[in-house]
């Protein structure tokens, strides 16, 4: 890539203002792996199928993969690295390693973060938004049984956060 391709590309990363020069046509996960560092999001099929490489967009969960960086320009990224302290994990996060989730763990961050995009948006989601939420989310290791009940037992813990006025 020639430098005149390179731009000047800033985004809020986990809540952190940053900026980074890249060409705006590199994919998005590569551009929040290789120039930011952030690991968390996996790079698997880079054709939008798997949905290791999902992150958060103003809220919204998108594959990274197919994504240019430039449409992430001025906008709010979630990702994985960024989704719970070093001292406490996301509940979603802390439901799916009590319920055993998942086996290699390569596909669980796009799991953890389509679920979370879905509870902020509806916190009383029922089985069926939870199936459409994960349905471009592939794994190899668990046969999916698992991950459902996980994502049902972190739904019921949203709703009763809810409930108890601290959602």
């Amino acid at each position: 890539m020639s430098d005149s391709a390179m731009q000047s590309i800033s985004m809020h990363i986990n809540g952190v203002m940053s900026a980074v020069q890249a060409d705006p046509g590199k994919p998005l996960v590569d551009l929040l792996r290789e120039d930011m560092g952030l690991l968390g999001t996996h790079v698997g099929c880079r054709n939008g199928d798997c949905g290791a490489c999902t992150v958060l967009i103003d809220g919204a969960a998108y594959k990274s993969c197919i994504l240019p960086a430039g449409r992430a320009a001025n906008r709010h990224v979630e990702t994985l690295d960024g989704l719970s302290k070093p001292s406490e994990l996301h509940p979603v996060q802390r439901i799916f390693w009590e319920k055993n989730a998942f086996q290699c763990g390569f596909c669980l961050s796009g799991h953890i973060l389509c679920l979370v995009a879905l509870f902020r948006k509806d916190p009383h989601a029922g089985r069926k938004e939870i199936e459409d939420a994960l349905a471009g989310n592939l794994c190899r290791c668990t046969g999916y049984q698992q991950i459902m009940a996980a994502a049902l037992s972190a739904a019921e813990a949203v709703q009763r956060t809810n409930s108890e006025g601290r959602g």
